[in-house]
């Protein structure tokens, strides 16, 4: 089953939010550009998000819940950006599923509706990739 839906274009979830999440991922490539460790571009991104009066809370712990009682395992989604935005770094040369699966549980997880995927891995540039639940 496909969880990226594709949205109308008018009918983007989150848009603003989402434009301005990618111009400091994409400030943060052009600056740092690739091979560095996810948690040198999750300090940039922070940096980044700050300078641009971007509400985010970065390692943020999303409970979980199995069948109604609370699980001791949790979820660290590296940021939730505008309370909504579910932002998860990788550097890797290519995204596989289960990055897009990761992705996807944390937004089961937390009942948000929005995730970007970002890649800092991939050389061309910053590879951000929507996930819609």
């Amino acid at each position: 089953m496909n969880h990226e839906k594709h949205e109308r274009h008018e009918n983007i979830l989150f848009k603003e939010e989402s434009f301005t999440l990618q111009g400091a991922i994409y400030d943060v490539y052009r600056e740092m550009g690739s091979g560095f460790l996810e948690a040198v571009y999750h300090e940039c991104l922070a940096i980044e998000f700050r300078r641009r009066n971007i509400r985010f809370e970065a390692q943020k712990t999303l409970s979980l819940a199995y069948r109604g009682v609370p699980l001791q395992q949790v979820y660290r989604a590296d940021f939730v950006c505008f309370d909504a935005i579910v932002v998860e770094l990788k550097v890797v040369r290519d995204l596989a599923p289960e990055h897009k699966a990761q992705v996807l549980n944390y937004l089961k997880a937390t009942g948000l509706h929005l995730g970007l995927l970002v890649n800092f891995g991939h050389q061309a540039r910053a590879e951000i990739v929507r996930i819609v639940l």
